[in-house]
């Protein structure tokens, strides 16, 4: 009962930052919802239904799921987001291996990130 309260309690709290997501620059969407499904998955079954059939939150979980996929809309997103972190961080007073770090730690996620496989095009013959 006390895990079931806590996976519903995760995926309701990355819910709420994934949707704050969506107006606020610098923080990711697409990351909270994907966790918010997971851990519905885990404890909430009807919450994931209602995840994977939503019209705004449903495809980027589902193309994860099955494909690993992310679209190349969220991927330029991110990486914008990154570096204009990266910008932020040069000109504020973090200590100098912040300011090498950081941005070493982001450059490979943005390779990993751009290394996923774009989500599935729709063909109807």
């Amino acid at each position: 009962m006390l895990k079931a309260t806590a996976y519903r309690l995760l995926a309701l709290f990355s819910l709420s930052l994934g949707i704050l997501g969506i107006p606020l620059p610098g923080l990711p969407t697409v990351p909270f919802v994907l966790l918010s499904a997971w851990a519905a998955g885990k404890g909430w079954p009807e919450f994931e239904r209602w995840l994977l059939l939503h019209p705004r939150f449903g495809p980027p979980i589902r193309q994860w799921r099955q494909h690993g996929a992310v679209s190349r809309r969220a991927k330029w997103l991110a990486s914008f987001m990154m570096l204009a972190s990266v910008a932020l961080l040069w000109f504020s007073a973090a200590p100098v291996l912040l300011k090498i770090s950081l941005p070493v730690a982001l450059l490979l996620v943005a390779i990993w990130l751009w290394r996923r496989p774009q989500p599935q095009e729709i063909t109807y013959e």
